[in-house]
């Protein structure tokens, strides 16, 4: 008995459906990518012809009392602690809108006539939305 040997035939990888589908991902891509173009303004901006800066009205008043009795009003410190100087400055931060909303924060040391005074002196001013600020104590 003679057994023959069939010749080895090699492998073949058909790639036509290959490139088929590949082509048929590309016209589906292709299709649903939407090619819109932004439309564009050319805006000119104006130009500041000074550096001028200009103060913005406050949204609020802050009056700060340190333990000592100096007040600071948004951060400001004033000279002294009578009344004529913390009405005078509140006039010029105010611009005389008296509907500001005004915080009084002090320190806990501070004494309370001092705090009293500021309350006064916004009061007589004719503002109404005075606020107290506190501060949680953090050991509690």
């Amino acid at each position: 008995m003679k057994l023959s040997l069939r010749p080895r035939t090699q492998p073949e990888v058909n790639l036509t459906s290959l490139i088929d589908v590949v082509l048929l991902l590309l016209i589906f891509f292709m299709v649903s990518t939407s090619f819109v173009k932004q439309s564009q303004i050319a805006i000119r901006l104006p130009e500041a012809d000074s550096a001028a800066v200009v103060e913005a009205p406050p949204q609020q008043i802050d009056i700060m009392i340190t333990e000592t009795g100096t007040y600071l009003i948004n951060g400001r410190e004033l000279i002294n602690n009578r009344p004529e100087t913390i009405r005078n400055a509140l006039r010029k931060i105010s611009a005389g809108n008296n509907k500001l909303p005004l915080t009084i924060s002090a320190d806990a040391n501070a004494k309370h006539q001092h705090v009293v005074t500021a309350m006064d002196v916004a009061g007589r001013l004719g503002f109404t939305q005075i606020s107290i600020a506190t501060v949680n104590d953090p050991a509690e």
